[in-house]
């Protein structure tokens, strides 16, 4: 589908045992910095139980959930920006990205070892919002050298570019990330030109010990402090236990989660966490040949929406019929949510909402 979180954090933190039990995959894992060089990639159903409850009313061929892909990246190291510990490439890997989340190690394990020497989550944090931040100076002091020969030669655009560069360089050079700020539309496709990577949407993930599921430890509320401070969530989530429950049979799993007192595995919130850290919304199609949930960006309008499943679907859009999730569920079938009215015509200018489920009319083009 091609939305990806990419997963970022010291060497040692947990990433690639975090993204293994998230895709069950086979990202290898050890107790030494730069076990990941190449980046692995992972495609991850995000859990949604109302495509559950479509299944038991519509009783469909096929089931397709939406999905959102999770990039294990390697662990940055202090001077990454300078090239440090293969710093550069994995740098531009967390560029081609399109949201952050974060690892942060929140246990003591003296059997693991930590780059730094011991646990410090705000000192941890700092150091990947350090690297980031000095490579995105870089690129607009790069980008800064080029628009001032512009303005010399007397272009008006250029000009208005140079005085919002300025803006970024000072924003970044009191160490302050760029999301999160006021830009207008003009901003936002300057912005978009320049991919700086502190302008990425992030999430927080606390990595903890089993023992500290249940309560929140000093590490967790140093990092909710932290992620405070740019309105960033956090998720606390041991990525040892959440390992183990991946590769756990379907059946045991209930049982495992009952024992740890938990209503659900971390890694669900976390692909939910992802979508929503993304800006995205789900729609559905439902069927007897198939039941399935679309991604689509929030705010997109209904052609925009019908492109998701077909290019000319979009290109020849005439109208689409909408009913809400609940509407189904309450009353049962498609039948009587026709019958109540609730059935409605809508035409190109129609944002479609989350939990909507929309058939496209169309000329085939």
């Amino acid at each position: 589908m091609g939305f990806q979180c990419g997963i970022v954090g010291l060497p040692n933190v947990g990433k690639s045992t975090l993204f293994n039990a998230l895709t069950t995959g086979r990202a290898e894992m050890a107790n030494y910095p730069f076990t990941t060089i190449n980046p692995n990639v992972g495609v991850v159903e995000v859990p949604d139980k109302r495509l559950q409850r479509l299944t038991s009313i519509y009783h469909p061929q096929k089931v397709t959930p939406t999905t959102v892909e999770f990039v294990d990246i390697a662990g940055l190291v202090k001077g990454a920006s300078q090239g440090e510990g293969l710093g550069n490439k994995f740098l531009a890997q967390i560029r081609e990205v399109d949201a952050i989340v974060h690892v942060v190690r929140c246990f003591e394990d003296q059997d693991v070892t930590h780059v730094s020497g011991n646990i410090d989550p705000l000192r941890d944090i700092g150091v990947i919002h350090t690297e980031l931040t000095l490579a995105d100076l870089e690129t607009v002091e790069k980008r800064l050298d080029g628009v001032e020969k512009r303005v010399k030669t007397g272009d008006r655009k250029a000009a208005a570019e140079l005085e919002f560069l300025k803006r970024l360089q000072s924003l970044l050079g009191r160490g302050e990330p760029i999301r999160g700020k006021v830009y207008t539309p003009e901003e936002q496709t300057l912005l978009q030109m320049c991919r700086l990577l502190t302008d990425k949407p992030i999430l927080y993930v606390a990595n903890v010990a089993e023992e500290d599921l249940s309560r929140k430890n000093k590490y967790v509320q140093e990092v909710e402090k932290a992620a405070a401070q740019e309105n960033a969530a956090v998720l606390a989530v041991s990525a040892k236990v959440e390992h183990e429950i991946s590769v756990l049979p379907v059946g045991e799993r209930e049982v495992f989660l009952a024992d740890l007192g938990m209503q659900e595995p971390g890694l669900e919130r976390l692909s939910r966490a992802g979508y929503a850290l993304l800006g995205l919304i789900t729609f559905f199609t439902a069927g007897e040949k198939e039941v399935r949930a679309w991604t689509v960006a929030k705010g997109a309008k209904a052609p925009e929406a019908a492109g998701k499943i077909h290019s000319d679907m979009e290109r020849g859009f005439i109208r689409a019929e909408v009913f809400r999730c609940s509407d189904i569920f309450s009353l049962g079938s498609l039948a009587a949510v026709r019958e109540k009215g609730l059935l409605r015509l809508e035409g190109k200018d129609y944002v479609v909402q989350d939990g909507d489920i929309v058939y496209f009319r169309f000329q085939p083009r």
